[in-house]
């Protein structure tokens, strides 16, 4: 039999660690970067069952949090911050939508994991500007892919893709 002492040091060489982890931006300091001088109203709301089943039909991407993080911008627009899967932890990143739904700007707000930060990029990021609902985001065809990150690269796309859609179909609808 093995004394329990020795069994937890092993067991804590077991458990991964990220190697490098860094908050780039807070929420409030990437509304002032995204829209500066403008105001925010919090529009918090919970998706219905119907809705998320819209989005995911309309995106292709699975809508794994109800809830969004949702302000009107008083300049025109909305700013949502959400967070995608990248190979072991979450990815928090802001969207700025411009008030007819295109993609002002991407932010990523932390990135925790070993590889991948490349997703940061400015150049990387301008790519969805522009971007409207129904826009092919398609990684290595209409997104570039980055190598070493492809799977934050698919992630921030798919979130990107998401929120377009949630834009549409549930943000979108009020402002008519």
């Amino acid at each position: 039999m093995i004394p329990k002492f020795i069994l937890l040091p092993v067991a804590a060489l077991a458990i991964p660690v990220p190697a490098h982890a860094a908050v780039y931006l807070t929420l409030e300091q990437a509304q002032a970067l995204m829209f500066p001088a403008a105001t925010f109203t919090a529009e918090f709301r919970t998706l219905s069952d119907a809705q998320a089943e819209a989005i995911e039909k309309a995106s292709g991407v699975n809508v794994r949090h109800r809830t969004l993080r949702v302000w009107r911008v008083s300049t025109g627009g909305w700013f949502i911050a959400d967070e995608v899967v990248g190979k072991h932890d979450f990815i928090p990143f802001a969207l700025a939508l411009d008030a007819d739904g295109s993609v002002k700007s991407v932010e990523i707000l932390e990135y925790r994991e070993t590889y991948g930060g490349d997703v940061r990029d400015q150049s990387w990021r301008a790519q969805f500007t522009g971007l409207r609902n129904g826009a092919r985001l398609r990684l290595n065809e209409d997104i570039r892919n980055i190598s070493g990150a492809t799977l934050s690269s698919r992630h921030v796309t798919d979130g990107v893709k998401r929120l377009l859609a949630t834009y549409a179909l549930v943000l979108a609808p009020e402002g008519k």
